[in-house]
C-alpha cells in the first residue's frame, strides 16, 4: 500500500453508526448475507459466485501490477469461475471514506468487495467494524498453502488480524544505486551520512506521509535507536519523541547536505524514482525488493543499477486483502482471495511483478516448488535468503502516524 489514512478522520461521522454494522451483529439484509456466507462452504461460495462481479479497490499507481490484475488474474477469474473482476484504482483514504460513508448511509450492498490494505488502515477499519470477518479459514488454498501461524500472517503492524485480512505480497525496503556512478554504497546510517556528503544535491527520501518515506526514516530510527523498544511502546507522542530524537538529530544532520537542502522533500516514491532514473539523484529507495531487476529489463535503469541493504537490516511487511463488511458480494470476493493465494498465482505474480510469495514454501508439491525456484529473479537484486536474513518487524501501527508528525515537525527544513 503506497498511501495511509489516520483514524481520526474516521471516528467523528461513524461513532455512532457502526456499532451496529459489524458482521457479528444487526439485523439488515447485509447481515443476512453475512450469515448466508459464513453457512456456505467453500463450492457453495463458488456456485453462488458464479456470473458476478468482485470490485477491487486498491491503490492504482503500480502500472506493472495494474496490467497484470487486468490482463492475467482477471482472465483467470472469468475462466475458472465466470466472476468479471472490476479493478477500481483509488487511494485506500479515499477507499475508507467511501467505506465509511456507504455504512453510515446504511447501504447493505456495498460498492466494495476486496480492499487492498495493510498498516493503520486496516487497524482503523477493523476497529470500526468496516471489514467482513474472519474469512480466512474458509480459504482452501489459506488452509493448504499459507503458514497460519507466521507473525508476516498473525500481525500487521503489530496489529493481529484475526483472519480480517489475507496475505497479497511480501515487501521488503531496499535501496537502489548505480554502481557505475556511486560504487560506494552506504550500508549503514554512518556510512549514509558519508555518502550524502560526497554526493551534496544529490540524495534525499519521499516526505513523509509517503509510505516508502516513512519506512525509511523508520528504517533509519532502527539504526540509530535500536528496534525492540518500539514493539510495545505505548502510543504516546511525547513518550515516542523522546525516544526518537537521536534519529531526529541524524536527520536534521543530513538535511544540508540533501537535495534542496532540506527545506522540501519528494512529494512521493514515484517522484523520487523518476528522480533517480533521471539522473537527478543517486540513490533510490523501494519497498519492491525485486522492482530493480523489471526496470533493468525495460531500460528504465542501466545495467549497472544494484540493490543494497544496511547491514543490520530493512524492514519488511506484508500487504494484504480485506473484504469490505457491507460488500454484496461477499462470496465472490473470497472466491478471488482464494485464487490469489493459488501457488499458480503466486508463482505467475513472483516471475511477472517478482513480488515475494506469501506460501509455506514447506508446504508446496515438489512441482509447485519448482515453479517458483525456475523464476529468474534478473539482475541487480538481493538474494531473497540473503534479504530475508535481515527483514525487520514493522513497528505497531499506532506509532506510524506519531512518527511522522514528529519528523514533519523536527527535520523537514530544519
Amino acid at each position: 500500500m503506497k498511501k495511509r489514512v489516520l483514524t481520526a478522520f474516521l471516528a467523528a461521522a461513524m461513532t455512532f453508526s457502526l456499532a451496529a454494522c459489524g458482521s457479528g451483529s444487526g439485523d439488515s439484509s447485509s447481515q443476512e448475507q453475512n450469515g448466508s456466507v459464513d453457512d456456505m462452504t467453500f463450492d457453495e461460495m463458488v456456485e453462488a459466485a458464479e456470473g458476478t462481479t468482485v470490485t477491487f479497490y486498491g491503490w492504482g499507481g503500480d502500472e506493472k501490477l495494474n496490467d497484470w490484475l487486468d490482463n492475467k488474474f482477471a482472465p483467470v477469474m472469468k475462466e475458472k469461475y465466470d466472476i468479471t473482476m472490476e479493478r477500481v484504482p483509488m487511494d485506500i483514504d479515499q477507499v475508507l471514506s467511501q467505506l465509511s460513508g456507504e455504512i453510515e448511509g446504511g447501504e447493505e450492498d456495498g460498492s466494495i468487495d476486496m480492499i487492498w490494505i495493510n498498516g493503520e488502515n486496516f487497524q482503523s477499519a477493523k476497529e470500526n467494524n468496516m471489514l467482513y470477518g474472519p474469512f480466512t479459514d474458509k480459504l482452501p488454498n489459506f488452509n493448504d498453502y499459507v503458514d497460519a501461524e507466521s507473525e508476516d500472517v498473525t500481525l500487521d503492524f503489530a496489529y493481529p488480524v484475526e483472519g480480517y485480512e489475507a496475505p497479497y505480497g511480501k515487501a521488503q525496503v531496499v535501496m537502489i544505486a548505480d554502481t557505475a556512478v556511486t560504487p560506494d554504497v552506504p550500508k549503514s546510517a554512518e556510512a549514509l551520512e558519508e555518502f550524502v556528503k560526497k554526493y551534496p544535491g544529490k540524495v534525499t527520501y519521499p516526505a513523509l506521509p509517503d509510505f516508502t518515506g516513512s519506512a525509511f526514516v523508520r528504517n533509519i530510527i532502527y539504526e540509530i535507536c535500536g528496534y525492540e523498544q518500539f514493539l510495545d511502546m505505548e502510543a504516546d507522542k511525547e513518550t515516542v519523541r523522546e525516544a526518537v530524537e537521536p534519529a531526529m538529530e541524524y536527520l536534521r544532520g543530513l538535511n544540508p547536505y540533501l537535495w534542496n537542502e532540506g527545506k522540501t522533500f519528494p512529494d512521493s516514491s514515484t517522484t523520487l524514482d523518476n528522480m533517480f532514473a533521471d539522473g537527478e539523484v543517486v540513490l533510490n529507495m523501494t519497498y519492491d525488493a525485486y522492482a530493480t531487476a523489471l526496470n533493468i529489463e525495460s531500460g528504465t535503469y542501466t545495467d549497472t543499477t544494484g540493490t543494497f541493504q544496511f547491514d543490520k537490516g530493512t524492514i519488511g511487511n506484508t500487504n494484504f486483502m480485506a473484504v469490505a463488511v457491507n460488500s454484496g458480494n461477499k462470496a465472490g470476493a473470497m472466491v478471488a482471495i482464494n485464487e490469489m493465494l493459488s501457488p499458480e498465482i503466486q508463482a505467475d505474480r513472483y516471475e511477472q511483478l517478482r513480488v515475494i510469495p506469501v506460501l509455506d514454501n514447506s508446504k508446496l508439491s515438489e512441482e509447485q516448488k519448482a515453479a517458483f525456484d525456475a523464476v529468474d529473479l534478473g539482475e541487480g537484486v538481493i538474494p531473497q535468503d540473503e534479504l530475508l536474513s535481515k527483514r525487520l518487524p514493522e513497528m505497531p501501527a499506532e506509532l506510524v502516524p506519531i512518527i511522522e508528525e514528529i519528523w514533519t515537525e523536527e527535520v523537514v527544513g530544519k
